[in-house]
């Protein structure tokens, strides 16, 4: 797994943890500051800087930062938001010995620091102090936010007030949901974790990059897995989740269609089912390892009927597009052990009661069905029914066109066949796409992505 993710909350008894093992409070200010001045200095060097203090803690961070940079030959300012309101923050400003400028006066710098408000601010800025803090970082060259950009929510991603467009946020300790989670997550160009000796919780992390292994020599077509896509009515969309899973690493697939539709690979066995009696025989075999149903299924009564053959098949399941529409609230009708695959639409009318952030919404929601659950979109979260939980935000803003869905359900069918274990399949195929959007380049269409699934798995090998 990735690096942890912390809510503001987990922060505070984190740091609760470390300081009631014997670590002094305002020791970990001076690993925060200390760890955010050595990423500045890497970056900006000697280039004059202006440091914005807020009132907390996170104002007491960019005191340290100030003086360690000043003793490295910095020209350094700062510029207070008021007095120093905790104890760990008085100290670090006495420890500044330098003056103290007031915000609405200070002097633009070539780097700025925003250590104005970090974790857990609950309302946004004053618009004096918003538009203060907007037009300091654009007349900067450099700019960092420390933890996170001031006026953001940290645990749900959300902007409380106008905020600028930072070049690094230095994260302390452990990310945040507003790391990861948009619009937020768009307000920095790059992000760096500062360890500051924090023992964080390991249910939740970013997603990394999966290691991903080679079939055996042993192995065979259906020992590598074999996939099952169930056609509906829009033929084109069940060819391209049939013609991801054919390479995703999987040893087969069948593309099980109401008529006639060709996927275009003829290494994909087409199979015409045009009732849901006859879908029902095809999806016996024993030997499938996953089915995706969603796809172009349609919403008629011959899809109602053909997502019923589907959920009483016995088989790992990926459920997507129509086949999560037309299941409505009746998440008790998922087998468990499924992935579901919804976007915000689909999730909401799912899921109609689950309120909170993305996160939250995501991982109560795998809880209920038992299944795992991966609320797309340009953060993506992938939550199981366990706890586990993974987010990314390596989507290419390029993925949002058409098809680009079934790519994804088919290849997270792909790597369950390959894998036979939920999650992983699902942290696998979400990182696959975002690696195959990467490498397509800009204004692709789905079947351009597919194309370059080959290079992304190959990478990770």
């Amino acid at each position: 797994m990735g690096t942890p993710i912390l809510t503001a909350a987990q922060m505070r008894e984190a740091e609760q943890a470390v300081i009631a093992s014997g670590v002094p409070e305002y020791e970990l200010m001076e690993r925060a500051g200390a760890a955010a001045a050595e990423i500045i200095w890497r970056a900006g060097a000697k280039r004059d800087l202006l440091v914005l203090c807020g009132p907390g803690n996170n104002g007491g961070d960019g005191f340290v930062i100030a003086r360690l940079l000043r003793a490295r030959g910095v020209p350094v300012r700062v510029a207070a938001l008021g007095d120093s309101k905790t104890e760990s923050s008085q100290k670090a400003r006495a420890a500044w010995n330098g003056p103290v400028e007031q915000l609405g006066e200070a002097a633009p710098a070539a780097q700025i620091v925003d250590a104005l408000f970090g974790t857990g601010l609950t309302r946004g800025l004053d618009d004096v102090v918003a538009d203060r803090l907007s037009e300091l970082s654009e007349r900067a060259s450099f700019s960092y936010a420390i933890d996170v950009p001031s006026g953001v929510d940290t645990d749900s991603g959300a902007l409380l007030s106008r905020a600028p467009h930072f070049g690094v946020c230095i994260a302390l300790g452990a990310l945040k949901p507003a790391h990861m989670l948009h619009p937020a997550a768009g307000y920095f160009h790059r992000l760096v974790c500062a360890d500051i000796g924090i023992v964080a919780a390991d249910e939740v992390h970013s997603l990394s990059a999966p290691h991903l292994a080679q079939p055996l020599a042993s192995d065979h077509k259906y020992s590598r897995g074999l996939v099952a896509v169930v056609g509906g009515s829009m033929a084109g969309a069940g060819r391209l989740a049939a013609q991801a899973a054919a390479r995703s690493g999987a040893g087969m697939v069948r593309h099980l269609a109401p008529k006639d539709a060709a996927v275009g690979l003829d290494a994909v066995v087409t199979a015409q089912a045009e009732s849901a009696a006859m879908l029902g025989d095809l999806i016996a075999d024993s030997r499938l390892a996953a089915v995706v149903v969603g796809p172009g299924l349609g919403q008629d009564e011959e899809a109602v009927s053909r997502l019923g053959a589907a959920l009483i098949c016995g088989h790992p399941l990926v459920l997507d597009a129509d086949a999560l529409t037309l299941l409505g609230g009746r998440v008790d009708a998922i087998p468990a052990g499924s992935i579901l695959t919804p976007h915000e639409g689909e999730f909401a009318r799912l899921f109609a009661d689950l309120h909170g952030d993305k996160i939250m919404r995501a991982r109560y929601a795998a809880q209920r069905a038992g299944s795992v659950v991966i609320l797309k979109g340009a953060d993506s979260v992938i939550a199981s029914p366990d706890g586990r939980t993974a987010v990314s935000v390596s989507g290419s803003p390029w993925l949002s066109t058409a098809g680009t869905g079934d790519v994804l359900a088919g290849l997270v069918a792909g790597r369950l066949a390959v894998t036979s274990d939920p999650f992983r399949a699902a942290c696998e195929a979400v990182w696959l796409h975002g690696e195959a959007a990467r490498r397509a380049g800009a204004a692709f269409v789905a079947d351009d992505l597919i194309a370059q699934l080959p290079a992304a798995i190959a990478s990770r090998l």
